[in-house]
């Protein structure tokens, strides 16, 4: 069996661009998984030496500043506003109290609320709209 690099390097890249942890490709009889800390083909693992996402991960948590975080309380895709075209729920220096809604987490087609974990006034946005986040991933930060 011949393993074609370039698909496992457009996976491995995609990983990062969309900061996904994993990545399931299938063609024909051939099936590929990659995720972050390794590479399987047809359920064999091969470690990935370099991976990118991690490099990039580490640079963006360098950029957050202090200030108490609202995390995503679930895993999937976070959207500014309730739908597209409208009034984003929060900007930069924007005041908001404890329960108002930060954003919305798609998961599942559902849409999930949310709210702030106290009061503040927002100093950073740290999640682009439609950008796919992970459970416990910090979207804003307020102070």
């Amino acid at each position: 069996m011949k393993i074609d690099k370039k698909i496992i390097k457009e996976l491995t890249d995609c990983l990062s661009e969309f900061n996904l942890t994993e990545l399931e490709y299938t063609e024909k009889d051939t099936k590929i998984k990659v995720s972050k800390n390794n590479v399987s083909i047809n359920n064999q693992a091969f470690q990935s030496p370099n991976d990118p996402s991690q490099t990039k991960d580490s640079k963006t948590s360098k950029n957050i500043i202090s200030g108490i975080e609202v995390k995503s309380p679930i895993i999937g895709t976070a959207y500014h506003a309730p739908e597209p075209g409208a009034k984003k729920f929060v900007e930069v220096g924007k005041k908001i109290k404890k329960g108002d809604t930060v954003m919305i987490v798609e998961a599942m087609k559902t849409m999930n609320h949310v709210p702030s974990t106290s009061d503040g006034i927002v100093k950073q946005i740290i999640v682009s709209d439609g950008q796919p986040v992970e459970f416990g991933q910090v979207l804003i930060v307020l102070e």
